[in-house]
């Protein structure tokens, strides 16, 4: 079986991407995919070439439908060196790598990928600032779950763990400093824990 990852096109990587994903036929995933602007005969044209311009949706409902990060589809991230093969793009992607384009479409700092311009850079920063913030928020969750287990299970010594509620104030800190953060760069409605 073909690894839809190193297809050499975004057709060829979802027709691929359907197969390994058990979707035998283009309607059966047409069929799982809401909203009605993704049908069979959409994803027929798609994964033989003959439209080439995919629409953000439609793009985003099939990766979706068939549960695979959408750069996955949108670069052959299974050959991370080969040049990037979107049809219709700027100059500006010319010789850019199906790693490059990840780390720039993901804006994944420290990677191959080098903002051109401070903003960019800015913006970047702002995007794993959210990222963490939302780890921090999953911990917090995660650790006042283990304190209350602890507390209604009668564990004493999970209940009363000063490292635990430690750690618990530690991360709470850090996500009102980080969305302190965020707010004063202009992102609303980030909050604190």
């Amino acid at each position: 079986m073909t690894d839809y990852r190193s297809e050499t096109s975004v057709g060829a990587r979802i027709k691929a991407a359907r197969r390994e994903r058990g979707f035998r036929t283009t309607r059966e995933l047409a069929d799982v995919i809401p909203g009605g602007n993704v049908t069979r005969a959409v994803l027929e044209n798609i994964e033989s070439g003959r439209k080439a311009d995919i629409s953000v949706s439609q793009l985003l409902n099939i990766a979706r439908g068939l549960d695979v990060p959408v750069s996955m589809l949108l670069a052959p991230i299974g050959a991370p060196s080969s040049e990037l093969d979107l049809p219709n793009l700027s100059d500006d992607f010319t010789g850019m790598t199906a790693a490059e384009f990840d780390c720039w479409f993901s804006a994944t700092p420290l990677s191959s990928y080098q903002p051109r311009l401070a903003s960019e850079r800015e913006d970047i920063a702002t995007l794993n600032a959210l990222r963490e913030l939302a780890t921090l928020r999953r911990e917090i969750d995660r650790l006042r779950l283990v304190r209350d287990v602890g507390k209604s299970s009668g564990d004493s010594e999970l209940a009363s763990d000063s490292g635990l509620e430690d750690r618990l104030q530690s991360v709470e800190r850090e996500v009102t400093r980080l969305a302190a953060l965020l707010m004063s760069a202009g992102i609303a409605e980030v909050g604190a824990p």
